[in-house]
């Protein structure tokens, strides 16, 4: 086997010693979930042949070009982490939002239960949310004032 020589990432830039490759056969792993079926998931997304799919999951080798924009346009984590690479500021996609969204809406609802149950039984409540409440209320009667 060959030694990797591509290039390597300035320490200043938060990448220590690792390469384009190893980074982005890290992404993609992370995407993929480990699947033993991602390097088809890569040739459908890119048109790639078997062998180049393979050698980005094992960091011998990463995209470039056509290929890399192809999987940006499929995969969320690695638009991510080409924009984080290229130190833009990260934007998350709309479908990072909407999952943002609803795991905020689950915690609401959670939250709604919680207190609904607690305003059934007063004597029952946690001492902590006790505190909570009043630390609400100090808070309030100052910020009015």
């Amino acid at each position: 086997m060959f030694p990797k020589t591509g290039k390597k990432f300035p320490a200043e830039r938060g990448f220590a010693s690792s390469t384009y490759a190893t980074l982005i056969a890290d992404v993609l792993k992370s995407e993929l979930a480990g699947s033993h079926q991602a390097h088809k998931t890569l040739m459908q997304w890119t048109g790639a042949n078997e062998k180049t799919t393979k050698n980005w999951l094992s960091g011998s080798n990463g995209p470039s070009g056509e290929h890399l924009l192809q999987l940006m346009r499929h995969s969320d984590r690695v638009f991510e982490f080409v924009l984080r690479l290229s130190q833009r500021p990260v934007m998350l996609s709309n479908r990072r939002l909407a999952e943002l969204r609803d795991s905020l809406r689950g915690t609401v609802d959670l939250l709604s239960e919680v207190i609904e149950l607690q305003d059934r039984s007063p004597s029952k409540r946690a001492p902590c949310i006790e505190r909570d409440d009043q630390r609400v209320a100090a808070s309030s009667r100052l910020s009015s004032r």
